[in-house]
Parts: C-alpha cells; structure tokens; sequence
C-alpha cells in the first residue's frame, strides 16, 4: 500500500472525512449535539467535566489545552469528532482521568502526530522512542473510552535514519484502562510501561484495535488485553520474513506478571508466516528483565509463524529463558508442529493467567466500558 495512502488510513476512519472536521455524514448531528448523550458547556455531566471540539464549539479546541486546564484529580475529558494533531501529555499529578469520544465511535475521535526516535527536536537532538509518543500518560487511574491514540510517521519520512520507532501512546500509570480505543502506528506502536522499574503498572485494554509492524506492544507493564485484535501491516521497506513482531515485553525479573493477551484475535495484512508472536526485550536500562507473556484462547491468523512463533532481539537473552507461553490457541497460527518452540501452560498453570490475578484487587470494568 503506497506510503500516503497508509497515512490517510492512520488519521481516518473508514468512510471519514476528520481533518478537523466530523464525519461526512453527521454533520447534521454535530451542529445539534456535537458532545451527544455526555452533555455540553451549557449542560455538564458534572463540574469536573470539559469539552473539547476542534472547531471552538467547547471549552477548549485541542486535547492538551484541556488537560492543562484539569489541574488536579477526577476530570472527565469528552472529545468531540475531529483529528487533534498534536502531542499530549498527562501529568502524574492529574489522577483518574478520563477520556470520551462523543460519538462513541474510536474511529472519529483521532489523536495524532508524527514525531520518531530519529526526528530531531528544536535544540537539534533526536527524540529518542519514548520522546516520540503522541500521548504520554503518566498519571495513575486514566481511563479511556472511544479515542484512537496514532503516530503517522512513516520510515519513507527519515531515509536512512534508523531511528524509525514512533510510539502512538505510552501510558505509565497504575490502573490505567482503554475501552473501545484503536493505536496505530508501525514500530512501537503501543508503549505499555511504568513509571519506574521497580513500579508495577496495571493497565487494562478491552475490545481495542491495535497494529504495527516490529514490537509494536512492547513495555514492562502488567498488561490485560481482553478480546482485542493486534493486526499486522506490510511494509515497503522489506520483502523478506520476519517483517516484524507483536509483542515485545521487557517484564522486571521481580514483577510476577507481564502481558497477557486473552480471546484476542491476530490478523495479518502480510503473507503467511512473515511475522512472529513475540520476543523478549531486555533493555539496557534492566539487564535483569525477564520478560513475561502469556497469549490464551485466542486466535491466531496465518501470518504468525506457527513454526517459530517466537525471536530473540538479542543472543545474549534467548526466549526460551523468558516467561513465554500459550493456552488453548486456535487459528493456522496456533497450531503446534514442533512443541519446543511453542510452550503451553497446563490447566494448573492457566487458572492463574487470569484478569484477576494479573490486576489483584482493581477492577477495571466500570459502567462507560461494560
């Protein structure tokens, strides 16, 4: 797929027309009730409550505007249809949190920007992969509903330039939750992280799209994905297997948990084969890190390397000494030729790879995301 097209695809929704407008064919709706059922200036959910419309019919026209304006704990932040292109960032002191697309449709609701590692600030240096987040979410207790977190950044934009990670959303607080809500982007799409290393990070994602290319769900948080679907892109810049890798955990070796992935579905824009589950990411900043995945009941599309489901990014920390496995998998991707490279959980083992026992005592599951 040409590069422009893939962009277009990144900041709207099939049938969309969003360039800080709404969708073609509410726009009716959006002159009446551009918020929907979750009230107005004039008539807020609760004092708490702002509105953000791109084309000043709220209280503020971009995300960031309003979140500076949130100063403290408990804003509930409902974003009209639009694209927002612009970087966000959610302060650690700004707790519970929550987001709303209006129409309750993640495809309107569109946060974006294009920075990557290797784009160069204003003083000259690169931004590295987490500087290039388009949302960065650093609080505890952030929800969102309805929202599409992306980073259009396409490598064709640095020739030659390896940094090509560019992070759609890193999200670094304790119970954190995303009902409803697409990331997209290719390499590092979906930043899953803590605040610190020895900071455990609950986050849950329910009902969400998410795609990429190479590691683009990657991070040391404890991490749900409930009846999510992760898909896989080509990529123009190579022809060759492996085009990339779905997960990338970097789990602390003392955090009991990592990510698990329960009745998600993996499809593949690739050929069959081209991308592998998963490997395990031992940063430097954690030479300790053993990375912890669970993948169970889910399906697996052609495009996993059923084989050799599973990489090393590097030598020196080999998958097999990680925290991987699998449970009850289904899908051409799933099936087990060769049983060495495909360790599955016993039914024992399963009873604790659970939503509970990876989130203790929070539950997520609130009225909005039900």
């Amino acid at each position: 797929m040409p590069s422009t097209s893939r962009r277009a695809l990144l900041t709207a929704g099939a049938g969309a027309a969003l360039a800080l407008a709404v969708p073609t064919g509410a726009h009716a709706r959006e002159r009446s009730r551009p918020f929907g059922r979750f009230g107005s200036p004039g008539a807020r959910l609760t004092p708490r409550t702002l509105y953000v419309h791109p084309g000043g019919l709220g209280d503020h026209t971009t995300v960031q505007a309003a979140v500076s304006a949130a100063v403290g704990a408990g804003w509930t932040l409902v974003l009209a249809p639009g694209t927002y292109r612009e970087t966000v960032a959610v302060s650690p002191a700004r707790t519970d949190m929550t987001w709303i697309g209006a129409s309750e449709n993640a495809r309107d609701v569109v946060v974006v920007y294009d920075n990557a590692a290797g784009t160069l600030r204003p003083d000259g240096t690169p931004y590295g992969t987490t500087g290039s987040a388009t949302t960065t979410v650093q609080a505890d207790g952030f929800t969102a509903h309805w929202v599409t977190f992306a980073n259009d950044f396409l490598r064709s934009d640095l020739p030659g330039n390896s940094g090509t990670q560019a992070v759609a959303l890193k999200t670094q607080g304790d119970r954190s939750a995303f009902w409803h809500c697409r990331f997209l982007g290719h390499q590092d799409t979906l930043y899953a992280d803590s605040t610190a290393l020895s900071q455990v990070a609950r986050q849950y994602f329910a009902h969400c799209h998410i795609e990429g290319d190479v590691d683009f769900v990657f991070g040391r948080a404890t991490a749900v994905f409930a009846h999510c679907r992760f898909h896989t892109l080509l990529r123009e810049d190579r022809t060759d297997a492996p085009l990339g890798f779905v997960f990338a955990p970097s789990t602390a070796r003392t955090t009991p948990y990592g990510f698990l992935a329960s009745r998600c579905r993996v499809t593949s824009e690739a050929p069959d084969g081209f991308y592998k589950l998963a490997r395990p990411w031992v940063p430097g900043s954690d030479p300790t890190a053993r990375p912890s995945l669970v993948v169970r009941d889910s399906v697996l599309g052609p495009g996993i390397d059923a084989v050799a489901p599973y990489a090393n990014m590097r030598e020196t920390f080999p998958w097999q000494r990680q925290r991987f496995a699998e449970y009850r998998n289904t899908g051409p991707g799933a099936e087990v030729s060769v049983p060495e490279n495909r360790p599955q959980l016993t039914a024992g083992q399963a009873a604790s790879a659970t939503r509970t026992a990876y989130l203790g005592d929070w539950d997520p599951r609130g009225t909005l995301g039900r």
